[in-house]
């Protein structure tokens, strides 16, 4: 281990004697900048927050707030970030800052340090507008000077002020041309760097090629695999959970492409969904309903549709989405590749057909799509939440009667499926309610869920028939609007 080190606010810091397991958070905080809180160790609360700088298409740099508490600081090596440390000082306050102060933003102070650094990294995005002094009007959602609301989606306040800190993010201007932290978003971003950390026997390793990945994976199989780490993150910080060998393929370019043909869209395993949503453009309907529901901003940023599938989870957001796409799964390994249907994917209780020494190399995602399309997510909060239920539809409707049909589902089994009892009850018939209510009520019996803290097991049948009959409501007032 030699020359590993993290470039923080303009100082190069080593990473010498670091624990292999050590997120940023811990380790920000044993440097002594204190300004990053853990409040739930989860990503969940953004009292974390900080900025990394990431590439963008056009060779430049972009600040990308993400929650410290999850990342692990090796997979930082070589990387920049800024914490609220970096962005002022007490004689000269950042503008983010200097607003919150003045629309008095910081209650207790804890989260605010996280908000300062959600609320940067939204001020420097590159095509927020200027504010229009002649249309001052606004949604709920973004304020007079193009300031995303959703961007400040994975930062809790517990004293509940969230009224002046909103306040302080639609009053602030564009940055300075002599701003520091605009200036360095002209020139590239870090590139990522091999890294071979061993530390107390525990070992952090980041390839550079998937070669070189998978070549480690056929060697060492029981080899923990990152990409975002916003699953792993929480295993360790809650559970105490430690690896004695952590593969990080967060940066592997073969893993984090996104492609077009005639057949299928492609999407890389490794490239989060932020990157997803921006590079798409709302091209695939059913997607851009459901990331933006995905947890939040901070979240998304790190969090990939490889990693939603890798761990198998029941109540993952993408698998019933990617089921009602009809999507598949390319696995790859020191053998070759292999492309699985996504409905065949998964065999248990996070467990798939995917073997020790495979990566998932990508997704793919069948042309032509469905014309309709939906997907419904049930939870307790409107955004920033664990599905209760998740239901994703992707229908063909042609003169009034179903002629293909695939449902997606999640958090009614141990693991995401697809409702083929209710596609099968709806192809060939008529798209009317008589049809449409017969069908909810099998697919309210579909899987077998079960109850928790989150909702019970009869609660959840009931959303799924809802669901069904939620749509079918949609098509009719969408066709509704047509006609007029």
């Amino acid at each position: 281990m030699t020359d590993i080190a993290v470039t923080v606010n303009g100082r190069r810091r080593p990473l010498d004697g670091v624990a292999a397991h050590a997120t940023a958070l811990d380790w920000l905080r044993d440097t002594g900048l204190s300004g990053s809180k853990e409040g739930c160790a989860e990503g969940e609360c953004g009292a974390c927050a900080m900025l990394l700088a990431t590439p963008t298409a056009e060779g430049g740099t972009e600040w990308t707030p993400v929650n410290a508490c999850l990342v692990p600081v090796y997979a930082l090596n070589g990387q920049e970030i800024v914490t609220a440390e970096g962005l002022g000082t007490t004689e000269a306050l950042h503008p983010v800052q200097q607003k919150l102060a003045e629309a008095g933003g910081s209650q207790c102070g804890y989260c605010t340090p996280g908000f300062a650094c959600s609320m940067a990294g939204e001020y420097y995005r590159a095509d927020r507008s200027a504010p229009d002094e002649s249309c001052p009007v606004h949604d709920s959602e973004h304020g007079p000077n193009g300031f995303d609301l959703h961007a400040l989606s994975g930062n809790l306040c517990r004293c509940t002020g969230y009224r002046p800190i909103r306040d302080a993010a639609y009053t602030l201007g564009m940055p300075e041309a002599d701003d520091p932290l605009q200036q360095r978003l002209s020139e590239p971003a870090p590139v990522a760097v091999a890294t071979d950390a061993v530390v107390d026997g525990a070992r952090f390793v980041r390839p550079t090629t998937l070669a070189e990945a998978v070549g480690i994976l056929r060697d060492e199989p029981s080899a923990l695999v990152v990409a975002g780490s916003t699953d792993w993150g929480v295993e360790v910080n809650i559970r105490g959970s430690r690896a004695p060998f952590v593969v990080a393929i967060d940066q592997l370019d073969e893993l984090r492409g996104l492609t077009e043909t005639d057949e299928y869209v492609e999407i890389g395993a490794a490239l989060p969904l932020t990157d997803i949503e921006r590079r798409l453009g709302g091209r695939i309907p059913l997607l851009a309903q459901l990331l933006p529901q995905f947890a939040s901003r901070l979240i998304r940023n790190r969090a990939t549709v490889g990693g939603n599938l890798g761990t198998g989870s029941p109540i993952g957001d993408t698998p019933p989405a990617l089921l009602a796409l009809g999507a598949r799964v390319v696995l790859v390994s020191a053998d070759g590749e292999r492309e699985v249907d996504l409905a065949e994917y998964f065999t248990g209780y996070r467990q798939s057909v995917r073997r020790k020494d495979e990566l998932i190399r990508s997704i793919r995602i069948p042309l032509p799509l469905a014309s309709t399309t939906a997907f419904h997510k049930i939870a307790k909060r409107r955004f920033d939440d664990i599905s209760s239920v998740a239901v994703a539809f992707a229908l063909e409707i042609e003169g009034g009667t179903v002629t293909a049909a695939r449902i997606g589902l999640g958090g009614v089994a141990a693991t995401p499926l697809r409702a083929y009892a209710t596609e099968e009850a709806l192809v060939g018939k008529a798209w009317n309610v008589a049809v449409v209510k017969a069908a909810s009520k099998i697919l309210q019996a579909e899987g077998t869920p079960m109850s928790d803290h989150r909702a019970s097991s009869d609660y959840r049948s009931h959303m799924l028939g809802t669901s069904l009959l939620k749509l079918y409501s949609q098509t009719v007032i969408e066709s509704k609007e047509v006609s007029a």
